[in-house]
């Protein structure tokens, strides 16, 4: 009994101790929160993107008559919904809100925070901050400046084709994406990758890539991930509130891959955007090539050996539907966009089902519904 008493005060102290030795304090925060929620936003540094003058959702003829089937209605609360909003036409058609969250309410996009940086990245494409998708990531980070690192170009990071070893590993608490979630230092975690494979030839999930591109927007414009989100997206669309893009620490760099937080009402404008290609009230955000790369499959080989037909520029597609495309975060966060009905469907809650065909299956069964509307 006292050997494995003194055992376990070993493993204890080693615990306790490991973080410090190591350098990884990031892990003291990682294992006294354990895994990940819709309300991270209130454990990190956050800061704000601000809204302007709110453009308000017209409710349609239809509001509050349009009932969500009893049997999706059950599958979404087993799947701990919290949100539930279905724009068409530009007008509010659907609304459901669970467990006291409300239409102002904030919630952690997580992954879905990609494409919002993929359209910052366009945005700076367009107004000329940025040169060409295909600049080197050099150009902009001077961590890439040498070796096999400054064959990457910007092109490779939205495909998510750069070739790093990053490690996409949420359960492991010494992975990368572990330490860029609870970290302090975003830069130097995302900059510290080595290329092991060629840029442009094998598309890998990677929350790697999406950060070097925040960063890149920094360096670009001049100003932070959430200024220029208020700049180019939040003011122009007519946010009713400000969100929130969570940092690595006070003044720091955002989690570009990760943690933007809003409510339904307001990431529907976001699809709305991408529903007019890009354009707000007409004026293009992004030029009309980036519009249809992001939401066109790149088709680079993914670690099975086929063509990525589910990817484009930070946004999802439909395999052999690419008239869908959505953002989608990781407990079941999405905004999907089907442009034939002229529609917006916003889910956001604390679980995610499994995949078919690399399309989560909440997904399908939201878009089955909208389409029958």
């Amino acid at each position: 009994m006292n050997r494995a008493l003194k055992i376990l005060l070993i493993i204890i102290i080693v615990i306790i101790v490991l973080p410090s030795l190591t350098g990884k304090q990031y892990l003291y925060k990682a294992v006294y929160h354990n895994f990940a929620n819709i309300d991270d936003y209130t454990i990190f540094d956050n800061d704000t993107v601000f809204a302007g003058s709110e453009i308000p959702w017209a409710l349609s003829l239809q509001y509050g008559k349009v009932k969500i089937p009893d049997d999706l209605d059950q599958y979404l609360e087993r799947l701990q919904s919290v949100a539930l909003l279905v724009v068409q036409n530009r007008e509010i058609l659907a609304e459901k809100y669970w467990q006291g969250y409300s239409d102002s309410s904030l919630s952690g996009s997580f992954s879905m925070a990609k494409s919002i940086t993929g359209l910052l990245i366009g945005a700076a494409l367009h107004e000329g901050k940025i040169g060409s998708v295909n600049d080197a990531v050099a150009k902009y980070l001077p961590e890439f400046a040498n070796g096999e690192k400054a064959k990457v170009k910007i092109a490779d990071l939205l495909t998510m084709s750069s070739g790093s070893n990053w490690d996409e590993s949420y359960a492991n608490p010494l992975s990368v994406t572990t330490e860029l979630y609870y970290g302090n230092d975003v830069r130097k975690t995302a900059t510290s990758v080595n290329i092991i494979t060629t840029p442009g030839t094998l598309h890998r999930y990677k929350s790697g890539d999406t950060q070097l591109l925040g960063l890149i927007v920094e360096k670009a414009t001049g100003k932070t991930m959430s200024q220029y989100a208020s700049e180019k997206l939040w003011q122009p669309l007519g946010a009713e509130y400000p969100a929130l893009w969570s940092t690595d620490h006070p003044g720091g760099s955002e989690k570009a891959y990760c943690c933007f937080n809003s409510n339904a009402r307001d990431f529907a404008r976001l699809g709305q955007l991408m529903l007019d290609s890009g354009k707000i009230n007409g004026a293009a955000v992004i030029d009309s090539a980036y519009f249809t790369a992001s939401v066109t499959p790149n088709m680079i080989k993914d670690e099975s050996g086929t063509p990525c037909n589910y990817y484009g520029y930070q946004w999802w597609i439909i395999p052999g539907r690419p008239d869908i495309f959505y953002a989608r975060g990781i407990l079941g966060q999405y905004i999907i966009c089907i442009p034939k009905k002229n529609m917006v469907i916003v889910r956001l809650g604390e679980k995610r089902d499994e995949k078919i065909n690399n399309v989560p299956q909440e997904v399908s069964r939201l878009i089955a519904w909208g389409e029958s509307l």
